[in-house]
């Protein structure tokens, strides 16, 4: 009687889901681009380190009761925890699309084969989609990359545990044994990091972020919930409420700040984030935590309880709703009306499908909906509604006209000297006595572009046929996920081939923001040469920043002079393709002569 006294047993932790609902609240913050919470992707990373934990805990109590390890049983119930939800959002996504955009639903079968068998993170490794710069029609099930790595984890994990029981079944040498992979995993993302270069293979791979679960399952090695004692001394409870408030404040403020292309995130960065989440877990797991109770609040608990149908159906809603990718943002009532779908098509998913499928009474519980008096009328209001909106979506897209292409701007309009205040960029750019035709410039190109060099990302890329017709022997060097802070670099190789040119123009920004003493370096080391900065559009939370920051330093300086692409693209959708950042033939024809138009004045 004692013996079955003493065996541990599972209790409810509500600060766990507090912190599941800050955490998913966190992504969908960042996925509709707001800027207070600019680093809400760290929301995935505490998940990571959550799951680690608590599905550690799980077996490591199974083990102490049953001195064996239900794999099978293990894998079945994480199947019918994820796979039911996942699959329905495939399939409702897939309707839509067959009604609204049939192409779109075929271009998406390789993203849809690699969710369901849990290996979508390696297809866009292999692919080279990087989720940093996925603005426009972006994949709706581009969220689902890590699901794959926690599935890969929930096949993978009990059999290694299982064998590092047997082999170390002193909880010492596990969790050291533990520990070590995760410090291979983390120096393995810091390794494989290029600074200035598209993050997206480290971000994506299992190999570079397996430390955030292992360090959770670390911490359950060693803090098992089972095992913790409430009856601890009032100064002891103290001291563990304070250090998980000041994790939580640390987590809060990373979330707020962090910067998705900062190099620190990958130089340690997510480490210090899974070490700091381990603590908080540390504290709410403990049943004499206050912080604990105060997570563990109604509304909270319910979010957490939800979180995964919310994270499930929260992308494909913000991406099939994307009216324009080109678009500054949604306003109130816009990110009002995609909550209140992602909830309903949370809850619908949760109470009829998710829970029945877990608990083994889904065909009873569709039994009984079925013989409601309500549900066919129910029925009828869901398929109008649906019916509605695929309308609405055939008509906004059968009469969406493209504008005609205008004139390029009157350089003066777009180009700041040291001393001229930033423009307007409400202000009207074309100048009708002093426009010049970007079909004249091609047709007599102006002088060549010898001693020339244009440095930039993947727009410049986009250019680079235009600019070398206008501008015979001008170097251009772009590359896909470029950043600022890869420029000084670029501009050393440059150098050492004897292909940097007197007249430089940079086009960075795209892609993050930088630090503005990198700028500073860099043209203090171009004081010799005349260099042009150009500002950047593109339909992120940086934008902004990015070209504050591009307009401070180039003021700063006396041989910079600053391109305002920004203002001279306002209100032109038509020079953009669907992401609303690259360009279409005229967008980078019209971009090109911006450039050509800017040189000239400076000759």
């Amino acid at each position: 009687m004692s013996g079955k006294l003493d065996q541990p047993k599972k209790r409810y932790m509500p600060g766990i889901d507090g912190l599941r609902a800050i955490s998913v609240l966190a992504v969908i913050a960042y996925h509709f681009d707001l800027k207070w919470a600019q680093g809400g992707l760290l929301g995935v990373s505490v998940f990571f380190v959550l799951s680690g934990y608590l599905i550690t805990d799980q077996l490591l109590m199974e083990w102490k009761v049953n001195k064996n390890v239900a794999i099978w049983n293990f894998w079945m119930r994480r199947f019918r925890r994820l796979l039911p939800a996942m699959l329905s959002m495939f399939i409702l996504v897939a309707l839509w699309l067959m009604a609204t955009n049939p192409d779109r639903l075929l271009s998406l079968k390789g993203d849809f084969i690699s969710s369901v068998f849990y290996v979508n993170n390696w297809y866009l490794i292999f692919h080279k989609v990087s989720y940093f710069e996925s603005f426009g029609p972006a994949s709706p099930f581009g969220h689902l990359w890590s699901l794959s790595i926690e599935e890969q984890f929930y096949v993978a994990w009990p059999i290694l545990l299982f064998i590092g029981i047997r082999f170390a079944p002193r909880r010492g040498k596990l969790l050291l044994s533990i520990l070590v992979l995760a410090s291979i995993s983390a120096m393995a993302m810091t390794l494989k990091y290029v600074p200035g270069e598209d993050p997206s293979r480290v971000y994506y791979g299992t190999d570079t972020r397996a430390f955030a679960i292992l360090i959770g399952a670390a911490l359950a090695v060693g803090w098992s919930s089972w095992k913790l004692n409430e009856k601890i001394s009032p100064a002891a409870r103290t001291t563990l409420d304070m250090i998980g408030a000041l994790g939580l404040l640390v987590l809060v403020i990373l979330i707020h700040r962090t910067n998705e292309y900062d190099d620190s995130l990958y130089q340690f960065g997510f480490l210090y984030l899974s070490l700091v989440t381990a603590v908080i877990i540390a504290t709410l797991v403990h049943p004499a935590s206050r912080l604990g109770k105060i997570l563990g609040c109604r509304p909270l608990t319910w979010l957490g309880k939800h979180s995964y149908s919310l994270y499930i159906w929260h992308y494909p809603v913000i991406i099939l709703m994307r009216p324009d990718a080109s678009s500054e943002g949604l306003g109130f009532t816009q990110i009002l009306l995609r909550l209140t779908i992602i909830v309903v098509l949370s809850i619908l998913s949760y109470e009829f499908i998710e829970e029945p499928i877990r608990r083994r009474h889904f065909l009873t519980k569709w039994r009984d909906i079925w013989r409601h008096d309500r549900f066919k009328p129910m029925i009828g209001l869901s398929v109008t509604l649906i019916a509605f909106f695929i309308a609405q979506s055939w008509i906004t897209n059968a009469t969406k006209v493209q504008p005609e292409l205008d004139q390029p701007v009157s350089i003066q309009n777009t180009v700041q000297n040291d001393d001229q205040p930033s423009n307007n960029h409400n202000q009207q750019f074309i100048d009708d006595n002093q426009q010049t035709s970007h079909d004249d410039a091609f047709v007599n190109p102006p002088n060549e572009g010898e001693g020339i060099t244009l440095i930039g990302d993947s727009l410049t890329l986009d250019v680079d046929s235009y600019v070398k017709l206008l501008l015979p022997g001008i170097v251009v060097d772009g590359k896909v996920g470029r950043q600022m802070s890869r420029a000084q670099e670029v501009v050393d190789e440059l150098r050492a081939k004897g292909q940097l040119g007197d007249h430089i123009i940079i086009e960075l920004g795209s892609n993050g923001v930088f630090n503005k003493s990198k700028l500073r370096s860099l043209l203090d080391s171009l004081q010799t040469k005349q260099i042009y900065l150009v500002t950047t559009r593109v339909p992120k939370s940086w934008q902004n920043t990015v070209n504050d920051a591009l307009k401070e330093v180039g003021n700063e300086y006396q041989n910079v002079k600053i391109i305002d692409w920004y203002s001279a693209s306002e209100n032109r959708s038509e020079l953009f393709a669907h992401d609303g950042v690259h360009l279409t033939p005229e967008g980078a024809r019209y971009y090109a002569s911006l450039l050509v138009e800017q040189l000239k004045q400076n000759s």
